[in-house]
């Protein structure tokens, strides 16, 4: 693996992991809900710019998305 996508995994993960904490998932239940509602395809087309934000903005952003597309969450 190159460091780029090392780094993108890293980062994945952490929006993964503070997105479960957020709303009281399993990390597995987080993985899912962001698959499904297309925050994590927004994360890695949007990995740029996204990365350069704190980990909560990130969260912020894939909520917002998910929720454009049909996730109940907020």
């Amino acid at each position: 693996m190159s460091k780029l996508q090392i780094n993108i995994l890293d980062f994945l993960v952490s929006c993964i992991g503070a997105f479960a904490e957020r709303f009281s998932l399993t990390n597995q239940a987080s993985y899912s809900y962001l698959s499904e509602y297309k925050g994590l395809d927004f994360l890695l087309n949007h990995y740029a710019a996204e990365h350069t934000l704190s980990i909560e903005d990130a969260v912020d952003d894939i909520t917002t998305i998910c929720h454009r597309n049909g996730g109940g969450l907020l």
